[in-house]
């Protein structure tokens, strides 16, 4: 059996649109809807927000965007074996059985990866790894240390940073302060909304999450504790982007050397 699935996606211009909502609520990066799949329309997107800001005045508008000519970076999502399997299990414990080895999983990332990337003749690029957990404690979901695996990342100078996603809010500001001790890179924080996830329904679990309010309460915090980019995943929206833009665009506080910046991750919505 392939392993490489192509699964339907919105059409160009739903796709265009939600990457372009994410831009204009203040985000500095756009993530790939790629963390199940293969493609997406985050170029098109980056394009059409330039081609709206030359068009825009001045850089905000009267309907709440934030049209301002800047950077704006895309990166290629590679998501887990499990969220592969679009059945929850990237939230359990990382066992899928005894067929599964440190082989397969090398190959599975391997060819999926070069998937999203051959169209370039010469493939010469940064990246960043981050990682989960649903608990407080410094363990990631398949059990292992979290500072650990932080460090194996450490080791590479490929990976130009690390960080944690899809975690609930409230344990984001203690796993930086772990992490530190085991990293000079960047860390980067995109936190779901804390709602919880009902993988045997496949929905979320409704009144589990905090509001846009209560989540960008804690921006600053993870900012002090070390965060370099700030941004939102599972269950976050336009919405929560912009209050974070709105927040760092404050500037109340020193902020690390590397500018905390706002970003979104596509993927369950």
């Amino acid at each position: 059996m392939d392993h490489l699935k192509t699964i339907s996606i919105p059409s160009v211009p739903d796709g265009e649109q939600v990457h372009l909502d994410y831009l204009e609520a203040g985000a500095d990066i756009i993530i790939t809807a790629s963390y199940q799949s293969v493609e997406c329309k985050h170029c098109e997107a980056r394009e059409l927000y330039y081609r709206r800001c030359r068009e825009a005045s001045t850089g905000h508008t009267s309907d709440n965007r934030v049209l301002k000519q800047r950077q704006i970076l895309v990166a290629a999502s590679v998501g887990s074996y499990g969220a592969y399997l679009a059945d929850g299990s990237e939230f359990q414990n990382g066992d899928y059985g005894d067929a599964m080895d440190l082989g397969f999983l090398k190959n599975f990332h391997r060819r999926r990866a070069f998937a999203q990337l051959s169209r370039k003749k010469k493939l010469i690029f940064p990246a960043w790894a981050v990682f989960k957990t649903q608990r407080m404690e410094s363990t990631w979901v398949s059990g292992d240390a979290l500072p650990e695996c932080v460090a194996v990342a450490e080791s590479s100078n490929k990976i130009v940073a690390v960080g944690i996603n899809c975690t609930p809010p409230r344990f984001i500001r203690d796993l930086i302060l772990s992490i530190k001790k085991v990293t000079s890179k960047p860390i980067l924080i995109y936190p779901n909304s804390g709602e919880s996830y009902d993988a045997d329904r496949k929905e979320w679990v409704q009144n589990t999450g905090v509001s846009d309010e209560d989540f960008v309460s804690y921006v600053n915090k993870w900012c002090e504790a070390g965060a370099s980019l700030v941004g939102g995943c599972c269950r976050t929206t336009p919405n929560t982007i912009r209050a974070i833009y709105r927040t760092l665009s404050r500037n109340l506080l020193p902020l690390p050397k590397a500018q905390c910046q706002a970003v979104q991750e596509e993927r369950r919505s």
